[in-house]
């Protein structure tokens, strides 16, 4: 297995994990924030495809997915299209918005598709490649990708939470 064969399959867990998490979930349980100030299932995912689609397009010198394919439009979110939920405040959660649970699985599909497309592009010496030099020690382009990987998987394993926490019937994949 090569490292990009490695990295494909850990990609595509987050999207595995966001079919089951909304599967038959209701528009109310989507956007429930526990306690009024925690993040909804719906941020949870939205925000899981957004940060890895700006840091991936980022790195590959290209537009995000987000406003490229027009997913912006479709979410018509409001919310700046630069918003991709750092430092977002609980009325900025709020307006996470979606009108199904499909816009989510499909915009954090797409996402991993070009994630996954650009990495098999890569050669190894790219992926040990420095492209920031602000952490110590530098951070290489392999690193990045799979720290985009590990956020996505974090925020849905929280989504998972969430939508147990909310939605008492909902028991979960695991």
């Amino acid at each position: 297995m090569t490292p990009q064969e490695l990295f494909e399959d850990a990609a595509r867990r987050p999207s595995q994990v966001a079919r089951q998490v909304l599967e038959g979930v209701q528009l109310g349980v989507l956007h429930t924030m526990p306690g009024g100030t925690s993040n909804s299932v719906a941020w949870l995912v939205w925000h899981a495809a957004r940060q890895q689609d700006a840091q991936v397009a980022r790195l590959a010198g290209t537009e995000e997915v987000w406003s490229g394919q027009g997913w912006n439009e479709r979410f018509g979110l409001d919310l700046p299209d630069s918003s991709m939920g750092f430092g977002h405040r609980p009325e900025d959660v709020a307006r996470v918005r979606v009108t199904s649970a499909e816009l989510l699985q499909d915009y954090l599909d797409a996402v991993v598709e070009r994630t996954v497309d650009y990495v098999r592009g890569l050669t190894d010496a790219q992926l040990d490649e420095v492209v920031d030099r602000s952490w110590d020690p530098p951070v290489t382009r392999g690193v990045r990708l799979v720290s985009t990987v590990d956020d996505a998987a974090q925020h849905l394993g929280q989504a998972a939470y969430v939508r147990g926490l909310v939605d008492g019937g909902w028991s979960g994949p695991y």
